[in-house]
């Protein structure tokens, strides 16, 4: 694999898969082994559940409170390292909020989750190497089949208050897949949270940020601030996509914080601006979701 390589679901040269570009985003490595930050919460229900999607079955993990009882559905897309233990605890720190949350293997048409094994290095040329036939198959209509199973599926589930709006959360690839999930269901997704989101405004026709027109939901966009740097202009075309749809949307730079901050087995996590990142989230869906 080359130095410099864009893979599908980045398109703009922003975005590259580079030792460059990776060294400066995310760090060095991911520990993928690990078991996550977050222990087991007893008051969380999980599971693991298969998806019909209409290219396959998707495997994902599920989350709700323990109990009976009728939750908001919220769809959470991983980062390009797909389900792992860090996800799953992040899945189930946010059931633990009063949501039924369910969590898919983006890669499930390539190899169920989890993915990868061990720490991954992004500066290593062979490691790199590994995401290219994973991501091959993730293009705009592709995504948009996946969003729209993942949205009905939640619909099928008890847990899921059928009378409350859904919620999709994103982090790195995900971030996009939440505009993708917004316009694909406009009148059951209620508010979407991106948080280091790669690709959300590219040069291309097929820019996410343009989805905005067929959205109707709340949004919140946490910013890297290195992410920032190298595209000072997203955050305009964001907030102006919003305005001119006249929807809100929270748009905060976190300056301090480097692309993939939230994700608790990364190497530039920073706790306290994640669970700040959490809180905003949570709030989002305390309004738009009630």
């Amino acid at each position: 694999m080359a130095d410099d390589v864009t893979l599908p679901f980045e398109k703009s040269r922003d975005y590259a898969l580079s030792r460059r570009g990776f060294a400066g985003m995310a760090g060095l490595s991911f520990g993928l082994a690990a078991a996550g930050a977050l222990a087991a919460d007893p008051a969380v229900d999980e599971s693991d559940v298969n998806i019909k999607t209409a290219d396959g079955t998707a495997d994902a993990a599920f989350f709700h409170p323990a109990g009976r009882g009728h939750w908001p559905g919220v769809v959470m897309f991983t980062d390009i390292l797909g389900l792992r233990p860090a996800f799953r605890d992040m899945g189930r720190r946010l059931a633990a909020e009063g949501y039924a949350v369910v969590v898919p293997n983006p890669f499930y048409r390539t190899k169920k989750a989890p993915v990868l094994d061990g720490p991954f290095n992004f500066n290593d040329p062979a490691q790199r190497a590994k995401l290219a036939p994973l991501v091959q198959p993730l293009t705009d209509d592709a995504k948009k089949r996946d969003v729209a199973a993942y949205v009905a599926w939640l619909d099928t589930q008890g847990p899921v208050s059928k009378r409350r709006k859904i919620g999709v959360c994103g982090y790195c690839m995900g971030g996009p897949y939440t505009l993708f999930a917004a316009a694909t269901a406009p009148d059951r997704v209620g508010a979407g949270g991106s948080f280091h989101g790669g690709g959300l405004v590219t040069d291309q026709p097929s820019s996410p940020h343009l989805l905005v027109a067929h959205i109707k939901a709340s949004f919140y966009f946490g910013i890297a601030g290195n992410d920032d740097q190298r595209q000072p202009d997203a955050k305009d075309k964001l907030r102006n996509a919003f305005a001119a749809a006249h929807l809100p949307a929270t748009i905060e730079v976190y300056a301090d914080c480097m692309h993939g901050w939230c994700v608790p087995d990364g190497a530039v996590y920073n706790k306290a601006e994640a669970d700040r990142a959490f809180g905003d989230l949570v709030a989002l869906y305390g309004k738009a979701l009630a």
